[in-house]
């Protein structure tokens, strides 16, 4: 099994976690300022790494094409997690979880278009299986057809948009950094974003009353972030982006088992199709 799939795969794992622990940690606090709060402890989990695998003595060794990337990276980072956050705060897990992930299917195909890497029949066929799956996984009511009750689908797709310029940007400037300061550098970008939102909200005046429970899953969901990231950055420095983000994707499937066992959501029959084709059309993309 090639390194990069390893590194993949744990991705996948710790951004299911960070999911379901943001999903519990977020039930009564405002998501600006619960995605402020994930952010500093992604910050010190992630500086933490780089100060104990020595690689923060490359900082004076990066260029300025690759700042101008890491900026760049981080203000979609953090343009994604607050859309994210915000989409997880008004919908369901089972409902944000596939339109976070039809970020995939843009990802590739900006791959295809700006980093010249390879798309077979295969692949496109998979793409295709992604994309229904994710159709029949948004299983809209009557009531959320409507404008003042679907704001959560709004903020899912603006999600994945980012989510997808974050892969992108990553692929393009992370060959000159290590994965780990590139994860530490980048979230000093998003660190001020989202203070900045929360001020902008008005979301400090609740601080003082968050609870226990949520301080908990919130910390714990910041962890899950920065593990997250740094298996996910390993996997771009030795892999292709249209190959390592499908795979990461695939933590969906955990998700989905998450949320089912500890948030009691619940899943129709179209929804559970879905879930298949989407998780076809990734292999299909791998393989």
């Amino acid at each position: 099994m090639q390194l990069w799939l390893l590194y993949a795969a744990g991705a996948a794992v710790f951004a299911a976690l960070t999911t379901i622990l943001a999903k519990i940690g977020i039930r009564d606090v405002d998501s600006h300022l619960a995605t402020a709060i994930r952010t500093v402890v992604v910050l010190v989990f992630a500086w933490a790494i780089v100060f104990v695998s020595g690689s923060h003595v490359m900082i004076l060794d990066i260029s300025g094409h690759t700042w101008v990337f890491l900026i760049l990276s981080g203000l979609a980072t953090g343009g994604s997690w607050l859309c994210f956050f915000r989409a997880l705060k008004l919908g369901d897990v089972n409902k944000v979880m596939p339109i976070d992930k039809s970020s995939t299917i843009l990802t590739m195909v900006l791959a295809f278009i700006f980093l010249g890497e390879p798309a077979g029949l295969v692949m496109i066929l998979g793409m295709i299986c992604m994309g229904i799956g994710t159709w029949l996984m948004l299983e809209l009511k009557k009531a959320e057809k409507t404008s003042a009750s679907k704001s959560w689908l709004l903020y899912a797709l603006a999600a994945a948009v980012f989510a997808s310029l974050v892969a992108i940007i990553g692929r393009v400037g992370v060959a000159d950094i290590d994965p780990s300061l590139w994860t530490a550098i980048r979230t000093i970008v998003v660190v001020p974003l989202s203070c900045l939102m929360v001020f902008v909200a008005g979301s400090q005046k609740t601080f003082k009353t968050i609870a226990k429970k949520s301080w908990l899953f919130l910390v714990l969901s910041g962890v899950a972030t920065g593990a997250s990231w740094l298996f996910f950055y390993h996997a771009l420095k030795l892999g292709n982006a249209s190959l390592v983000v499908p795979v990461d994707r695939l933590s969906i499937l955990i998700t989905m088992g998450f949320a089912a066992i500890f948030l009691k959501e619940k899943f129709s029959l179209r929804s559970i199709v879905g879930l298949a084709l989407l998780a076809v059309g990734t292999v299909l993309v791998i393989l």
